[in-house]
């Protein structure tokens, strides 16, 4: 169910994304091309000028330039967590939306937060270090347990959430702050303040999106707040720590150590150097954005994310978009003709559509509409074959963006 041929249609996956994404793409007939880097602004709007499927992870920065560059880009997934990395607003005005991966590396992110905060707890991490090196260090000063501890979750979304879960069935007293009212789980409970949660907990974990609002969300002024002795963990997004406050803490003592896996700026491949101004501080232990890698986890990134950029091209289905409005639709019956249309939302769209397909001698079987403050996405299955000549017609209208029809 496609209007297009599928082996016209070039889909170019970047990062290494799971060779279960390629698969996919590959078997339903696509032009595929897998790149195992990232790109940078200047290559991506050089190779995206022919693409109509684009997948990125984290690295990779859909930038208004690169859209403004993309004359036949459909859609984007992100194969990850975030979307941060696209203009998303930018892409709905172009009628390119965007898909991500919510839900599929929960469990790998929250697992790794758990084993940290034994590693920081026990200086593990220090010790394996001097016993490579042939120092035989054994003491206890300094080495706690996690049962009884006060665990302080920032951002209580889907993983956040789940590290809950796991914290407290090891006997860790759980607290988290959002700023969205949430239902705790278990016997966690809610904090009315960001530094009443600072000032109580032994262990503070991000677990928050990058935004205005999340940016150097931990800062200097915050150190005096923080409970002597306390641990920082950040597997969520490089911006929401600032590092020199986190070294300060770290050097003054008042944080006994951290956990850091996301950075500010992050190497574009394994082949670029890294440096950091945490390197060589004691019971830090620090990972390369690791947090959702997990061949579980990839696959199941690469799957679902895949799926919903399939069902987009073939069938017109926006569920689960992030910057889009969301319509379902299910398999277009035989004989039948479907048109997908986005367009600027104003007043008069709709019965404009309508009289072209009426004078036109169509009968319009079933009708979705869907809307954002920018664009309305509009999907119609008609009983005849008005062709060429419908789409022409309808891209003719003042308002339209992009017009699709599957038969």
């Amino acid at each position: 169910m496609v209007s297009y041929p599928k082996g016209k249609i070039k889909v170019l996956l970047l990062e290494n994304i799971h060779k279960d994404a390629y698969e996919l793409f590959h078997r339903d007939g696509f032009d595929v091309t897998l790149v195992k880097d990232a790109m940078e602004e200047a290559e991506l709007i050089e190779r995206i000028s022919d693409v109509h499927v684009l997948g990125i992870r984290s690295k990779t920065n859909v930038t208004m330039k690169a859209l403004q560059n993309a004359k036949k880009l459909m859609t984007v997934g992100c194969f990850c967590i975030g979307t941060n990395q696209v203009e998303l607003e930018e892409a709905e005005k172009r009628a390119i939306p965007v898909f991500n991966a919510p839900y599929s590396n929960t469990r790998s992110v929250a697992e790794l937060v758990i084993a940290e905060i034994i590693m920081l707890a026990r200086k593990a991490t220090d010790q394996s270090r001097d016993v490579h090196l042939g120092k035989w260090n054994k003491i206890a000063k300094g080495c706690f347990e996690v049962r009884g501890k006060t665990l302080g979750i920032i951002g209580y979304g889907h993983i956040g959430s789940q590290v809950s879960v796991l914290a407290e069935s090891m006997g860790m007293k759980v607290v988290f702050f959002d700023i969205i009212s949430k239902l705790p789980l278990g016997n966690a409970s809610s904090v009315h303040t960001y530094e009443e949660l600072l000032s109580q907990s032994d262990f503070i974990t991000f677990h928050v999106p990058e935004t205005e609002e999340t940016k150097n969300l931990f800062r200097k002024e915050h150190l005096p707040i923080v409970k002597q002795g306390a641990y920082l963990l950040n597997l969520s997004r490089g911006k929401v720590l600032e590092i020199d406050a986190l070294v300060e803490g770290l050097k003054s003592g008042k944080l006994a150590g951290a956990g850091v896996d996301v950075f500010p700026e992050e190497p574009k491949s394994n082949d670029d150097p890294f440096t950091s101004p945490l390197q060589g501080l004691p019971n830090v232990i620090l990972t390369p954005h690791v947090g959702g890698s997990t061949e579980e986890a990839q696959r199941n990134i690469g799957s679902e994310v895949a799926e919903k950029l399939l069902k987009y091209v073939n069938n017109g289905s926006t569920t689960f978009s992030v910057n889009f409005p969301n319509i379902e639709l299910g398999s277009l019956k035989s004989g039948y003709h479907r048109i997908l249309n986005i367009h600027q939302n104003q007043p008069g769209f709709l019965r404009d559509i309508n009289s072209i397909i009426s004078d036109m001698g169509g009968n319009i079987l079933t009708q979705n509409l869907s809307t954002s403050s920018n664009i309305g996405y509009l999907s119609m299955e008609i009983d005849k074959n008005l062709g060429d000549e419908l789409k022409d017609k309808i891209k003719a209208h003042k308002h339209s963006i992009r017009t699709r029809i599957l038969y």
